[in-house]
């Protein structure tokens, strides 16, 4: 009974979560290399057509643009092999060193065809349909299958869209800018003595460890950006992936400057030996500061993850009070520093340091340094895009020149 009732529970769950990502790919997975096989039965003359649902499986990918990418490479890299083999399979058999050079000459014109990550597939391809006795028979239902799995996994993406993961890689964005923020926390405490400052150390390797999770969201969002290109449900795709992806360098810069703060802080414990990492009013203004940098970390993140426009305004609202209020406390530290460097030089240069780092992640946050930073990747990325596809921004600039002399006219005016 209770097998039952955990299976019945397991499987509500998965109902509840049908809309979520990985369960969408999962079925639409499943979905294409059945189709496939079920089509590779009547038209393969193999008994058991497992190529076809192979490469359905392959070529649905988690989004539309690679699966299109992928699915063109793959028959290109079975079809490759397959003519290798045939030309082998004629001229000298198959033997120990005949396999050593079909390997070799695959491997070569997987890469002379550019079939990228699927350079192996040539090979694979080659040597099944050469350890064949009758290689023109096989040959011919291995293309057969290959052309059936990636004609099959390119239509389900027409008819079951891909999921869109810009969801996905906003909640790892949102996740990084709180493990930031616990990071922040924990070096104001420990510039108060609310913790023991001898575990500066501790902290710089905290920070240090940020650098994975910057590499892991960079996978995130760049499966969202693949994501969001050539799909038929999403508007303004580019403005999302330079949005997203803007956010993300913002903040690397921050954990990069994060980093560098706790490696101040953690000279300036060796600094000061048995003595407190700061006098008492300088840690208190600093655990303030840090906090409020921290919060403005979060308030960012949700910024850059918000699609309403109603909640972006929100969000903007909030970051610019939050970063107000953090420079407010960055010039009450900078007045105490002052007095504090005037009684005692000794460990200027790292108190002065920790002034500098807090202020550089509040110049970072700044909306008009944003905004700035976001239109200046908008043009650079429109740029690229006009270099790569010369001819359609010709065609785009002469429409546009004919509309404009068309308004000139006035049949624009009397259009509207």
């Amino acid at each position: 009974m209770y097998d039952v009732q955990k299976w019945t529970s397991g499987l509500w769950r998965l109902v509840k979560r049908y809309r979520e990502p990985v369960v969408v790919q999962t079925l639409r997975s499943a979905a294409a290399a059945t189709v496939a096989y079920v089509i590779a039965l009547r038209l393969s003359p193999e008994p058991a057509p497992l190529t076809a649902p192979l490469t359905a499986l392959l070529v649905v990918q988690v989004t539309f643009f690679a699966t299109l990418t992928n699915g063109i490479r793959r028959v290109n890299s079975v079809v490759a092999g397959v003519l290798v083999a045939i030309a082998f399979s004629v001229l000298v058999g198959l033997t120990w060193w005949s396999l050593a050079l079909l390997i070799v000459a695959s491997l070569a014109v997987g890469h002379l065809v550019r079939v990228d990550e699927y350079v192996a597939e040539v090979a694979i391809s080659a040597m099944l349909v050469l350890g064949v006795t009758t290689v023109g028979f096989t040959a011919w239902a291995r293309i057969v299958e290959t052309l059936i799995g990636a004609v099959v996994g390119t239509a389900c993406n027409l008819l079951l869209p891909p999921p869109v993961w810009v969801d996905e890689a906003g909640r790892s964005i949102e996740d990084l800018a709180r493990r930031v923020r616990q990071l922040m926390l924990r070096m104001g405490e420990e510039a108060a003595d609310r913790i023991p400052w001898q575990q500066a150390a501790a902290r710089l390797h905290e920070a240090r460890r940020l650098d994975h999770d910057i590499v892991r969201v960079d996978a995130a969002l760049r499966q969202a950006e693949d994501s969001l290109r050539l799909n038929p449900r999403v508007r303004e795709g580019l403005l999302h992936r330079v949005v997203l992806r803007t956010g993300l360098d913002t903040l690397e810069i921050c954990t990069v400057v994060l980093r560098v703060l706790a490696r101040s802080f953690t000279d300036l414990a060796k600094a000061r030996g048995s003595e407190e990492l700061f006098p008492s009013r300088i840690g208190e203004t600093v655990e303030q500061l840090l906090s409020e940098i921290a919060d403005a970390v979060v308030s960012f993140a949700v910024l850059v993850t918000t699609d309403l426009s109603e909640n972006a305004e929100s969000a903007e609202s909030r970051l610019t009070a939050e970063l107000h209020t953090a420079a407010g406390t960055r010039d009450r530290l900078a007045e105490l520093l002052k007095e504090e460097i005037r009684k005692d030089w000794a460990n200027w240069q790292l108190m002065g340091a920790v002034l500098t780092e807090a202020t550089r992640i509040i110049d970072e946050l700044n909306t008009e340094h944003r905004t700035r930073r976001l239109l200046e990747e908008l043009d650079r990325v429109s740029q690229e895009q006009r270099a790569k596809l010369p001819r359609m921004t010709r065609l785009r600039e002469r429409l546009g020149v004919q509309e404009e002399l068309w308004n000139r006219a006035g049949f624009g005016e009397r259009s509207r």
